[in-house]
C-alpha cells in the first residue's frame, strides 16, 4: 500500500511517499513560499525521485484541520485534485494527530499545539504508552490558560509538538523540568505523521471518500466573526 500524503496546515508544507509503514521519502520547506505554488510540484518530483507514477500510488492523504484556514483549503484541494484524477481513496486526518505521530512514541503525555490567536491554541492530548498514541482529548481550541490548568493534573513528563510548542512552553512549563519541546526536527507539522495517520485509518477499515472531505476549521474565520459580530449588533 502506497500512500501519498500532503501537509500545508501551518508555514512549512510539506509531501510524502509511505509503502507499508516504510517512510520511501519526504519533501519538506519551511521557506515561507505560497503553498499552492509549491505544493503539486513538490509531490511530483517527489514520486519522480522514488521512481513511482501517479498509477502506482494507492491512496492519498492530507491534514484537513485545525490550522491554517488558506493553508488547509490548499492541502485538501491538491489531495482532492490528485485522488479524483487517478480515483483514489483520499483520507484527511487531524493535523494534530499527525503531529503526535510525526514526534513519535516517546513515553509521556504528547502535547500537539498550534498557535489560533487570541490567547488560543488547537490543542488535542495523546499518551504515549507501549509504542503506541492513544488519544485523551478530542480537537478543540482552548485558551492557553485552560490548557496550563489541565495539564497540572498531569504527573509524568509533558511533551510539546507543533508551531504553538515554544509558544506554549514559555507561556506554560518552562520553569517546570517535566515540560519539554520536541527537538526542532521532530517539531513541526509533516506530512509522514499524515501518512501515518492514514495509514492507520486504513486499518481500521475506514472508507476513505474523497467526495465527502471537507476541512475541519474548528472555529470561525476572522472574516465570518466580523460578520456575525456586525449582524448582532
Amino acid at each position: 500500500m502506497r500512500i501519498l500524503a500532503f501537509e500545508t496546515s501551518a508555514k512549512a508544507a510539506s509531501v510524502a511517499l509511505l509503502e507499508d509503514g516504510v517512510l520511501l521519502a519526504e519533501s519538506y520547506q519551511n521557506a515561507g513560499l505560497t503553498h499552492s505554488v509549491t505544493i503539486l510540484s513538490m509531490a511530483e518530483n517527489l514520486m519522480k525521485t522514488c521512481g513511482v507514477g501517479a498509477e502506482d500510488v494507492d491512496a492519498v492523504a492530507v491534514a484537513m484541520g485545525p490550522g491554517s484556514f488558506t493553508g488547509v483549503r490548499i492541502g485538501v484541494a491538491a489531495a482532492k485534485g490528485f485522488a479524483w484524477g487517478q480515483e483514489l481513496p483520499l483520507y484527511g486526518v487531524s493535523t494534530l494527530e499527525a503531529m503526535a505521530l510525526g514526534y513519535g512514541a516517546e513515553s509521556g503525555l504528547v502535547c500537539p499545539v498550534m498557535d489560533a490567536r487570541r490567547s488560543q491554541v488547537y490543542n488535542a492530548l495523546f499518551r504515549a504508552e507501549g509504542g503506541k498514541l492513544i488519544r485523551l482529548r478530542e480537537d478543540r481550541a482552548i485558551s492557553l490558560e485552560e490548557l496550563a490548568q489541565e495539564l497540572k493534573n498531569w504527573d509524568g513528563p509533558v511533551i510539546f509538538v507543533g508551531d504553538g510548542a515554544n509558544l506554549c512552553y514559555n507561556t506554560i512549563g518552562i520553569h517546570e523540568e517535566r515540560f519539554r519541546l520536541a527537538p526542532e526536527h521532530r517539531r513541526h507539522q509533516r506530512a509522514s505523521g499524515v501518512a501515518l495517520a492514514a495509514e492507520a485509518a486504513i486499518a481500521r477499515g475506514e472508507s476513505g471518500d474523497g467526495a465527502a472531505l471537507q476541512p475541519n476549521y474548528l472555529r470561525l474565520s476572522q472574516a465570518e466573526r466580523e460578520r456575525l459580530e456586525r449582524l448582532s449588533k
